[in-house]
């Protein structure tokens, strides 16, 4: 797996705690800012440099962090074929995977420290589409996920 991963300011310092704890599991990723604190990218610039990227499939999934999450989320999710969720909680990062099919997880360093932001990623990223669900609850997210797909069709072209 490939992964990116990106913060403004507000999420330097969770970020530096996933990338080393990324470099010690040996998953492979790339850092897309901000790697400078003295010299931060904002969360739109950083989240529309890192989308197109999981878009084209340079990379499998991605990491984004701003203060809340929000702006991140809202700006990874203009792109299509990104589908970023943003979560306060391992419970939810987990569930982003297996029920939403997220391959962007995006949180805030104003509301989760670093130590619960790596469980967070640690989370999501072993966590796999429809893992540990009901058989009848994977039919139906299948399903859900076509039409999903369909709709993106059908507001961005084929």
């Amino acid at each position: 797996m490939k992964l990116a991963i990106g913060s403004d300011k507000s999420g330097f310092a969770a970020k530096e705690a996933i990338k080393a704890w990324l470099t010690e599991q040996g998953i492979d990723f790339e850092d897309l800012g901000t790697t400078d604190p003295e010299q931060p990218k904002n969360y739109v610039i950083v989240a529309s440099t890192v989308a197109p990227k999981v878009q084209s499939g340079e990379f499998d999934r991605a990491i984004l962090i701003c203060g809340t999450g929000a702006g991140m989320n809202i700006v990874a999710n203009k792109y299509k074929g990104v589908h970023a969720v943003a979560c306060e909680g391992v419970y939810s990062a987990k569930m982003a995977r297996a029920i939403n099919n997220a391959n962007v997880l995006a949180m805030g360093g104003w509301i989760v420290g670093p130590e619960m932001a790596v469980q967070m990623v640690k989370a999501f990223l072993e966590t796999d589409w429809l893992q540990d669900l009901e058989d009848w609850r994977q039919v139906n997210l299948r399903g859900f996920d076509q039409r999903v797909h369909a709709l993106e069709d059908e507001i961005y072209g084929a």
